[in-house]
């Protein structure tokens, strides 16, 4: 998906891809006429910029390789599972400016930014509730959610993202409900949870909840609420089409949602290279940049230990 939209996208072209998985870099490669690099390390030093797709657990070495080359890099979320990890790595960033992205795909979704402007500049008054609705159509692979991280780690961390987005200033507090209602022998033996309530609460007592699940039969459905002094606005669920249908027996009959993220941020995900671009070639600061993965990690772990141990949550106990 990413090499599409990179050799689609009218400021960027497309150098070469790398992947392990010889079939998948065949493929890709002969699908875009461009270079298969033998390797990651050729692949960064071949391109002018890099974006990294690859499992959670490689992001951080593939990261130094390219902070080594001194090359620009959209790195997809998480940064890493181990927060220790992360915290070690930032340490070396207080001496770069090479711009460093985070994936945060959703900050850029036309609605969900819409929302977050009507905040900021006062349309909705004073913030008083956010509201995230994110529920996957079904589960991944039995195999994927085993080296996932966790639901809180791989699904949940967007969901922080855009609500430290959406309310303007960090959250202070977490608390969760986590069950197993999907599939409870897996994530039983995986130690992991797949539909989750997530209440916080900033510092000056602004409210977000979030509310996801693993499976949705009705498809992806991606909501957000912000509730202000002056009014509410919402970013809505996308369907197939916008038709709706009245008839005798029923009535407000629509398409069903899309299916899943590639579909329902499709339009996010080339303004996602439209602003790592704007970074590159102005100087611009990236708009989610290593700081934000981060804090979303953070908070992350938080969710889970909030989980485990049936209890308010306080950020600052986990720096």
């Amino acid at each position: 998906m990413h090499a599409d939209n990179i050799a689609a996208h009218p400021r960027a072209k497309l150098s070469g891809v790398y992947d392990p998985d010889n079939a998948a870099a065949d493929a890709t490669a002969s699908k875009h006429g461009v270079t298969k690099f033998a390797s990651a390390e050729s692949a960064i030093t071949g391109a002018d910029a890099v974006l990294i797709a690859t499992p959670t657990a490689t992001h951080i070495d593939l990261l130094a390789l390219c902070l080594e080359a001194e090359k620009p890099v959209l790195c997809e979320k998480p940064i890493d599972l181990s927060l220790e990890r992360v915290n070690a790595f930032r340490a070396r960033l207080t001496d770069t400016d090479i711009p460093i992205m985070l994936g945060f795909v959703r900050r850029f979704d036309p609605g969900h930014a819409a929302c977050q402007k009507a905040r900021a500049d006062g349309t909705i008054g004073a913030l008083h509730q956010v509201t995230i609705t994110s529920r996957d159509p079904g589960l991944p692979s039995d195999d994927y959610i085993k080296t996932s991280g966790g639901i809180f780690r791989d699904m949940t961390i967007h969901d922080l993202d855009l609500a430290r987005f959406m309310l303007g200033e960090e959250i202070a507090e977490v608390f969760v409900v986590a069950s197993r209602l999907v599939k409870p022998s897996l994530m039983q033996a995986c130690d992991d949870y797949d539909t989750a309530i997530i209440t916080m609460k900033t510092a000056s007592d602004k409210q977000c909840v979030i509310t996801n699940s693993r499976e949705a039969v009705y498809g992806y459905d991606q909501r957000v609420e912000l509730l202000g002094t002056k009014g509410m606005v919402v970013s809505d669920n996308y369907h197939n089409h916008n038709m709706r249908a009245y008839l005798a027996h029923e009535t407000n009959i629509s398409a069903p949602l899309q299916n899943f993220f590639i579909e329902r941020y499709a339009t996010a995900f080339n303004l996602e290279i439209d602003y790592f671009i704007d970074a590159i070639e102005t100087g611009a600061p990236v708009p989610v940049g290593f700081e934000d993965g981060r804090l979303a990690l953070l908070l992350a772990d938080a969710c889970l230990l909030s989980a485990k141990e049936g209890r308010v949550v306080k950020i600052n106990e986990m720096e």
